[in-house]
């Protein structure tokens, strides 16, 4: 078995790494810091390519699968990605275009593209790492919301798609809260919420991806929270929302 996973230096990535080693699959690995990569492969006890490479540009994203596409991936992991607080009128333009490009442009492509030679063989699974803010709008992270809502919403589809033609393919989406990485850090907000484990996090996700489920939310908070948001006024979702992002940064 074979898994690639994409954001793999640090957080989630790094973590579902650590689990899919001990289920036994090889791993090729990618991400920006090499260094990183080099140390995670010293830990794992299966075979392990390293790619570093940064997916916020478009051309690297098509070397990565031109690199793997013939090596049977029986697991696909979009889980690069990063957010930016602020408010919209405040924030870094530039930044932002490359958010979108990495968490949205790059996923798309390599989510069609596996999908596509997946569906050739009748097999296979992707596992999109969302988020719980997939299904809402964020005022003061507002470009990081609307790109989980994109893959979040695209993978629904794709999951729907795959079911209709009773296809051996499935993909599911990572919808968690809070959870203890990278994010704030390079975010440059701090989130006010007790922060879920990544390795649990890593855990679960991957449990439930082999079982097919479509939308995976690891904790009891994000499950009853996102029930509660379906029933929510749009107004009112939005003004808190507001203010918890407005505390992430106050913090």
């Amino acid at each position: 078995m074979l898994a690639l996973i994409t954001g793999a230096s640090s957080g989630m990535g790094r973590d579902m790494a650590r689990v899919l080693a001990k289920k036994g699959y090889d791993l090729i690995i990618v991400a920006r810091r090499k260094d990183r990569l080099l140390e995670l492969k010293k830990e794992l006890n299966v075979n392990v390519e390293i790619i570093d490479l940064d997916l916020s540009i478009k051309d690297n994203v098509y070397d990565l699968y031109d690199r793997v596409k013939d090596k049977s991936i029986d697991l696909v992991i979009n889980n690069a990605g990063f957010g930016l607080f602020g408010e919209f009128f405040e924030t870094d333009l530039e930044t932002e275009l490359k958010m979108i490009d990495l968490n949205v442009v790059a996923y798309h492509i390599l989510t069609k593209l596996f999908l596509r030679d997946m569906i050739k063989k009748d097999k296979g699974h992707i596992l999109n790492v969302c988020s719980s803010a997939g299904f809402m709008a964020g005022p003061r992270l507002s470009t990081y919301y609307a790109t989980k809502n994109y893959v979040t919403k695209l993978t629904m589809a794709i999951n729907e798609e795959l079911r209709q033609r009773k296809s051996n393919v499935h993909i599911s989406a990572l919808c968690p809260g809070p959870v203890a990485t990278e994010f704030n850090k390079v975010a440059k907000g701090k989130f006010s919420v007790r922060e879920a484990d990544s390795y649990r996090v890593a855990e679960y996700a991957i449990k439930k991806t082999l079982k097919n489920k479509m939308i995976i939310v690891p904790t009891m908070l994000m499950k009853v929270t996102l029930f509660l948001n379906r029933f929510a006024p749009y107004r009112l979702s939005l003004i808190v929302a507001y203010h918890i992002q407005k505390r992430k940064q106050n913090i």
